[in-house]
């Protein structure tokens, strides 16, 4: 299947958002209330792009998004995963900012003008903010920032989801997502914040999510768990093998992202796994990486707490047995 892009009439040289939604095998209703979503926004013509990025289903939605393809930019690809897709709204945006947006998700509209309130008149770089599951919208919104990317990473525990961010194409400086890994937000996510010199904090829930049961989080098959594993690793191997480059600022902010994802894959290996032999061999596996034991810090009670727990053999078990709840 080749690349069918289809470059629409009404889209300006230079938006002020591009979104980037890639698709899959998806109900076109889905994407048509994403499409909505964006449209309902105050954004006009001039300043919204919108790049559906149909990554090879088995049926093209361009019949059913024909209502919309005056407003949007549609690419037809060969399936290659979303980080192939994303990786190709990124060619094609040319907006001052980049929003993701998965296609069976959407904006909250009217709180996600607050974001786009903090790029108009705060000049964010990139404004983190926060999902929902219900499509409730709340107009009392606690704001941090302005700081640097290393500034938040070095005091939060980072929620890498791409969609959580609308930030400026320019910090991009040729990052893209690495295709075929199952969490690739897990490495795009924290190299992109490093870049970052003004970000802002919003607790606004301004993007509806939907729970996917097929998800790489989710999914039960185990051939998918084992390669999440498998590449959660790759990606810790490949942030400890940076720690030397980075200055002090970032490099703190580094490990403590190093620690929390070292952490989460402890504790992702037991719960796959349910094997202590398993977790025993992940954890000299991460020795070998300079990974094992998690540094000293306090960085939260929780990850104190867990670092605690899998110091001994017989927190390690116990470890597995929560597992099994």
């Amino acid at each position: 299947m080749p690349t069918e892009p289809i470059y629409t009439q009404g889209v300006s040289k230079k938006p002020l958002v591009s979104f980037i939604i890639p698709v899959y095998n998806l109900p076109a209703s889905l994407v048509t209330e994403c499409l909505d979503s964006i449209l309902m926004l105050s954004l006009d013509a001039k300043s919204c792009e919108i790049i559906v990025v149909d990554d090879g289903s088995d049926t093209s939605l361009l019949s059913a998004l024909n209502a919309y393809l005056d407003k949007i930019v549609y690419i037809r690809q060969p399936n290659q995963g979303a980080a192939s897709a994303r990786n190709m709204g990124l060619c094609v945006a040319k907006g001052e900012y980049i929003q993701f947006v998965d296609g069976d998700d959407a904006l909250i509209p009217f709180v996600y003008e607050h974001c786009l309130d903090l790029v108009r008149c705060q000049d964010a770089e990139m404004v983190k903010f926060d999902l929902t599951r219900n499509k409730k919208q709340d107009n009392n919104y606690n704001i941090e920032g302005p700081m640097t990317g290393s500034q938040y990473m070095s005091t939060h525990n980072l929620k890498v989801a791409v969609w959580s961010m609308l930030f400026k194409r320019d910090l991009l400086c040729g990052l893209r997502f690495t295709p075929g890994l199952l969490n690739e937000d897990e490495e795009f996510t924290p190299l992109l914040i490093l870049r970052t010199e003004r970000l802002y904090i919003t607790d606004a829930k301004a993007y509806y999510y939907r729970k996917r049961d097929n998800s790489c989080t989710t999914s039960k098959n185990k051939k998918t768990q084992l390669q999440r594993l498998q590449d959660t690793l790759r990606i810790l191997g490949q942030f400890q093998q940076r720690i030397d480059t980075l200055p002090p600022m970032e490099r703190n902010a580094m490990q403590r992202r190093i620690a929390q994802l070292s952490m989460d894959y402890i504790y992702n290996v037991a719960r796959y796994t349910h094997s202590l032999h398993r977790l025993e061999t992940a954890l000299q596996e991460m020795r070998r990486h300079g990974l094992y034991p998690l540094p000293d810090k306090k960085y939260t009670r929780k990850y104190s707490l867990f670092r605690r727990l899998i110091r001994t053999k017989a927190g390690r078990y116990l470890l597995i047995l929560m597992t099994l709840r």
